[in-house]
């Protein structure tokens, strides 16, 4: 099973649809964006190569789901 299909088993059941998925891949291909976001993925990041930026990127997105969003709680 690749991302894909992992991101359609998630957002296809009624369940596990309120997680949210972020996309976090080396592919910066608009149809890969595009295919992402049609399958309900909440956020796509291209990850940088550079350690000390995949670092900050990771803070980023830690900081942003769990300070700043609101979740609903299931």
């Amino acid at each position: 099973m690749d991302g894909r299909q992992v991101l359609t088993e998630i957002k296809g059941d009624p369940v596990l649809r309120l997680i949210p998925v972020v996309i976090l891949t080396t592919s910066q291909s608009e149809l890969d964006i595009v295919k992402s976001y049609s399958l309900h993925a909440n956020c796509y990041i291209t990850k940088p190569v550079d350690l000390n930026q995949f670092v900050e990127v990771i803070k980023s997105i830690e900081n942003f789901w769990f300070s700043i969003v609101t979740l609903p709680a299931v």
